[in-house]
């Protein structure tokens, strides 16, 4: 499969966030940004509102565990600037004309040719005069790497003062982030990066010698504004990565457009966001101007490939008999089983491990090490079945899995039905075109009216299922 070639060792990716010794960092250095998500949590119990998906925590999630780009099969929509102008796009490395150096860390990282997101962008991105950007790219598509790389080919390695800077929500993604930009400016040594984060502290009156800058947003400001580290009007490239996660933020929005009105008008400016939501949107048209956009175009047919059913039960504990019944019915390679809170996915693990299952139990409050360790466990099928809450309906990638039961329907905190969440959740089977098998556990009234405005919303009838007619289930399974 080509995407095997893309790996990135994730020993590497690992050790950028535990090891900071290439940071140099004084003593007092910090375990996360102000905002960082990396913390644990003793109680029980968390209010809807925590227990929200963490999109920092779940981004570094993603980087941690991934060994390969995702071969994604989302088609790609471009936008021009100038829509006379001729669309280029590159099928190999060698076609953008980079300095050796640069060509030889992209193969040296394992990149044999672009990803679909690259082979639009990356000519964009390269093209003079340089040209802004704004662009859809899910996690594991190539977009770190893409925006490293046009970053790296604008830096004049003489020039010993920052001239391209990057912001990212936390200081994790930045570590994961300069992690690439070392990796692939290796054979150009010439080259230096420095951390605007929490905890770098220099000297005032210091003039920075790096010629990238990646960093969080409030000290990034600090460095250009008040300490005057940086002159921001030497930037030739501003890169604002995972916008979406960057707004979620307090505060991040109004820090990251500050530091924007501060560069030079001819600078570079390239946005990512992983989603595109209106309040991206608008945030990114605030920050970036006259860009070219890429897209990618929603996937429809994703259901297509998917049973859909629903089971009526009284009670948890109903529904538990109900999922017993349909486990042991049905031959699964493996199953992922959501629930709304962290109290009712702890106790349905502990019952089904009374059962006598291969339980895995995935939770927000566990450190975000923690997490890609069991992901890990279950993508090597130590585990049959991942007990998780929304911390994993998204882009985590196991091919192996069969099975999606939804043993609480998704709802927003307002209780309203969470179509986003339903379609990653029953997303996580099916994958690449197999077949896959979603079950939905309905308790109540309010519980079926939102599995009827999910129906409403796909325009795809779920049938009912009888978990008692073990016939049935055989049928439906095979």
């Amino acid at each position: 499969m080509a995407t095997d070639s893309w790996a990135l060792a994730v020993d590497e990716q690992e050790a950028a966030v535990k090891s900071m010794s290439s940071l140099q960092i004084k003593e007092e250095k910090v375990k996360a940004d102000t905002n960082g998500v990396i913390k644990t949590s003793t109680t029980a119990e968390k209010t809807e509102e925590e227990e929200k998906e963490d999109r920092a925590a779940q981004s570094l999630l993603n980087k941690l565990i991934r060994s390969n780009l995702v071969d994604n099969t989302n088609q790609v929509e471009v936008l021009q600037r100038d829509p006379t102008s001729p669309l280029y796009s590159v099928k190999s490395f060698e076609e953008l004309r980079l300095k050796p150096q640069l060509l030889q860390g992209v193969y040296a990282m394992g990149f044999n040719r672009p990803s679909k997101i690259q082979e639009n962008a990356l000519p964009m991105m390269l093209a003079e005069p340089p040209q802004n950007l704004i662009a859809q790219s899910q996690s594991g598509t190539g977009k770190t790497a893409a925006f490293v790389l046009a970053m790296l080919s604008r830096v004049e390695p003489s020039d010993r003062h920052p001239q391209c800077l990057c912001l990212s929500p936390t200081y994790e993604l930045a570590l994961q982030t300069g992690k690439v930009i070392e990796q692939m400016g290796k054979f150009h040594p010439e080259l230096k990066l420095a951390y605007a984060v929490r905890g770098n502290k220099l000297d005032r009156g210091q003039k920075i010698s790096e010629q990238i800058v990646i960093g969080t947003p409030g000290t990034v400001l600090d460095w250009c504004s008040k300490l005057k580290f940086i002159d921001p009007k030497k930037i030739k490239v501003f890169v604002l990565d995972e916008a979406d996660v960057m707004i979620a933020t307090q505060g991040h929005q109004d820090q990251s457009i500050r530091i924007q009105r501060m560069l030079p008008r001819n600078c570079q400016m390239l946005l990512f966001s992983a989603t595109f939501e209106d309040s991206v949107w608008k945030f990114a048209q605030k920050v970036v101007p006259d860009p070219n956009i890429i897209k990618l175009k929603r996937e429809e047919e994703t259901l297509d490939t998917i049973k859909q059913y629903y089971v009526v039960c009284n009670n948890r504990e109903e529904k538990f008999q109900a999922l017993c019944n349909l486990y042991g019915a049905i031959t699964i390679a493996q199953a992922m089983i959501f629930c709304h809170t962290r109290k009712t996915a702890g106790w349905l693990a502990a019952e089904l491990s009374k059962e006598g299952h291969q339980v895995a139990l995935l939770s927000g409050e566990m450190m975000v090490e923690q997490r890609a360790a069991v992901i890990e466990r279950f993508r090597e099928g130590k585990e049959k079945v991942l007990v998780t809450t929304n911390v994993c309906a998204r882009g985590i990638d196991v091919e192996q899995v069969s099975v999606v039961i939804n043993f609480d329907l998704p709802v927003d905190k307002d209780g309203n039905p969470d179509n986003e969440t339903y379609l990653h959740r029953i997303g996580r089977t099916g994958r690449f075109g197999k077949r896959g098998l979603a079950v939905n556990m309905v308790d109540s009234k309010h519980s079926m009216n939102i599995l009827n405005r999910i129906q409403e919303h796909f325009n795809k009838k779920i049938e009912r299922l009888d978990t008692d007619d073990l016939d049935e289930i055989e049928k439906i399974a095979n």
